[in-house]
Parts: structure tokens; sequence; C-alpha cells
């Protein structure tokens, strides 16, 4: 499958997990079965399916279980980021034997301010163990998250090494646009913004798709937005855009990550527990999240 092939609107789905924190299936497949009526594509085992928390056989099993699951009915874009190259070969070599569509993955964390060079072999060696003209690579650039800075250049040097594909997750427009100007050359890059909260606007600077949290929770308000927008009405889905951010503004009321489950909860959706150090919220917090999700016609 092609980088460009991959579109629209692409979950970072949560995995679930059992009280002790081992991999919980069930809690697995009830989320792909509520989401995967929406969704053009996933990104598992990521930054909301908390990768960097679980072991290298841990992350192996979540994402089988999830693409027996999903069994072919859209592609999958398997992060495999880790600290160290090694550990992120061996799962993107996992990921390609198992099925996913594409891998993906984060600058190395732990590892901050890495020059150039160093930022570059790291993503070529990836490039080099796993991709062909039917498996794509993508860099997730999230300088958050991994205290390494992605830019245009190492992004242009990247796309002519062969690389065809980005998820920015900056949460910068102006980033976007110049990493769009880096790439400009090559027709077949997919460059997908990583952040629900700025989908109206990188989509028209020209975005393939959206890696959304939001959409692990609420996957018919994106879905709404994401064909609101490639129909022409551009109106209607900066009304639903502003509705993502109200939603948005509920889920930063605490750690992202637990409040999703305890969404995913009031929805009827089992999703298992969060992985630890994460903890369920409060009585009160959900309490006050189901009153903000009412007040919204939410739930």
């Amino acid at each position: 499958m092609k980088a460009k092939d991959i579109k629209g609107i692409i979950p970072p789905i949560q995995t679930s997990f059992t009280q002790d924190g081992e991999v919980n299936a069930q809690g697995i497949r009830n989320l792909i079965r509520f989401t995967l009526p929406y969704v053009h594509a996933y990104f598992p085992i990521g930054t909301y399916g908390v990768g960097p928390l679980m072991t290298l056989d841990d992350r192996k099993k979540a994402l089988e279980i999830m693409l027996e699951e999903i069994n072919g009915k859209v592609p999958v874009i398997a992060h495999v980021g880790c600290a160290d190259t090694k550990s992120a070969i061996e799962l993107a070599k996992h990921a390609k034997a198992a099925g996913a569509a594409a891998v993906a993955s984060i600058s190395p964390y732990y590892a901050p301010n890495l020059p150039e060079d160093m930022l570059f072999r790291y993503h070529a060696d990836l490039i080099d163990a796993v991709q062909d003209d039917n498996f794509q690579y993508f860099l997730y650039n999230n300088p958050n998250y991994c205290q390494n800075k992605i830019t245009p250049h190492l992004i242009s040097r990247l796309a002519k090494y062969g690389m065809r594909g980005c998820k920015e997750a900056s949460f910068d427009l102006v980033n976007f646009y110049q990493f769009k100007e880096a790439v400009e050359e090559y027709p077949d890059f997919s460059l997908i913004v990583g952040t629900e909260a700025i989908f109206v606007g990188a989509y028209d600077a020209g975005a393939d798709g959206c890696v959304c949290g939001i959409g692990n929770i609420f996957p018919e308000v994106m879905r709404k937005m994401h064909d609101e927008y490639v129909s022409g009405d551009h109106a209607a889905a900066l009304k639903t855009q502003e509705e993502i951010l109200k939603i948005r503004k509920i889920i930063k009321q605490g750690p992202t990550i637990s409040i999703m489950h305890a969404i995913l909860e009031l929805r009827g959706v089992d999703a298992g527990w969060p992985k630890r150090p994460y903890l369920p919220v409060s009585d009160e917090l959900k309490a006050k999240i189901a009153d903000d999700l009412k007040k919204l016609n939410l739930i």
C-alpha cells in the first residue's frame, strides 16, 4: 500500500489493559468495534496507545489482536518508536510480518537534542529495515514527547532517501506548511496532521489525513467533520471544529488517557483499564465530565 492511500480519520487507538496491567484482548476488540464504522485507518501503540509504557512483547501482542479484529477492513500504521534503534527495528519487522499497512516512529525519546545526522540515521535505519514499494515508513514528529526537533531540512533529506510519510504533531500550522514545502517535489509523499485541534486548517493546507485522539471516544463526530469538509461544506466543518475544541477542553481536565477511558465507560464501551502510572479518574471528576458532555448533547 502506498502512503498516499492511507487517508482520512485515523484514531491513535488506545490500548486496553486488565486491572493488573496485562493486555486486555476483549477491551481492545470492544474499542475497535465501537470505532471501526466511522474511521478510515488506525494508528496504534503510540502516545494514546501508551506504547512506551509497554514491553516489546506486549506491544506485539496488542498489535496482533488489533490486526485480527480489524481484519483488513482499514489500513493500520503501527507505531514502533522506541528509545533505541534495535528495538524499533524489531517492532517494525514484526508489524510488517503481522499485516500492518505501514509503520511509523517517533524520534528516540530519552535522548534529547540529538544532532540532525543522528536523527537521520535512526529514521533511515528503519526505512532500510522495512520499507519497500508496498510498505511505507512514516516519521512521527512529536517534539513535546521526544525532545528532538525535526526540521524541514531533515524531512527533505529523509524524503530524498525514500521516506514517503509523516505524522506532524507539533500543533503548529506554520510547521505543517514548512514540512509540506520541504516535500513538494515528491507528490506521493503523505503528510498527516497529528491532532484534531487544527483539522480544518491542516486540511486547508493539504493534509491527507488526521490522527485524532478524539476518534477514540467520538469517532462519529470526527467522521462528520471529515465528511463535511470533503463535501465542500466548509462552514459546517468549521462549526464541527468548534465542537471538537469544546470536547478537547473537557478531556484536558486531567490525564487525557484516564479521562478517555472514563468517557468510553460513559458511552457504554468496556475498554478495560488504563495502564499504570495512569489511574482511573475520581468519581467526582467522572461526574463533572458526564455533566459537561450532557451540556453538549454528546451523551
